[in-house]
């Protein structure tokens, strides 16, 4: 027997908005799955602009008392490769799964311990959009780029190296060195060295 979501939506000044999930036909032994099909607002990560809402699909299942959320959700986003400065756009997949424990069951100590592994039901509603956001933050890519081996651009021109070598010298010497490179070393003394 399946029982899909009964999502309170409350806006508030028009602008935020908070999807709970009623999972109280779950607490009443009534059904074993919930089904979850939601969009959450999400913020942005620095440096990325996400082209639209955050969408949560997967199910809540009840087995024997242990409930478990396990979601999946899809972010569009766009922003420039960190190498070659391209633009970069694409759907960002991030896997979402937490236990699901009742307000009560869990101390405050391991709440903050384990943010990361439980979602708290209050009153038999479940409220997962603070916690999406926060993983979809920490899960997003630091960089962001247009592929794995994107060269990136030429140190000297500027050019992107994946459109072919530019012929720039690239072997540049560190000034502080630079004076090194004029010392000159005879054959013969070397020789002397070697045999001491």
């Amino acid at each position: 027997m399946s029982h899909f979501v009964h999502a309170q939506r409350a806006d508030f000044k028009g602008e935020v908005f908070g999807v709970k999930l009623d999972l109280r036909p779950m607490l009443r032994g009534e059904v074993t799955r919930v089904g979850v099909d939601f969009l959450i607002e999400p913020e942005a990560p620095a440096g990325v602009e996400l082209d639209g809402d955050a969408h949560m699909e997967g199910l809540v299942t009840n087995q024997g008392g242990y409930m478990r959320l396990e979601a999946t959700v899809t972010v569009p986003y766009s922003g420039t490769c960190a190498r070659c400065l391209d633009a970069v756009s694409g759907t960002f997949v991030m896997p979402f799964e937490r236990t699901v424990v009742t307000e009560g069951t869990l101390t405050e100590e391991q709440e903050e311990d384990n943010v990361d592994e439980y979602v708290i039901l209050e009153d038999g509603f479940l409220d997962v959009d603070e916690a999406v956001r926060e993983a979809l933050i920490l899960s997003f890519p630091m960089r962001l780029l247009c592929r794995e081996d994107c060269p990136g651009l030429c140190p000297v021109c500027g050019k992107p190296l994946r459109d072919g070598d530019c012929g720039c010298v690239k072997k540049e010497i560190d000034p502080r060195w630079a004076a090194l490179a004029s010392i000159r070393f005879d054959e013969d003394e070397e020789d002397d060295t070697k045999g001491k």
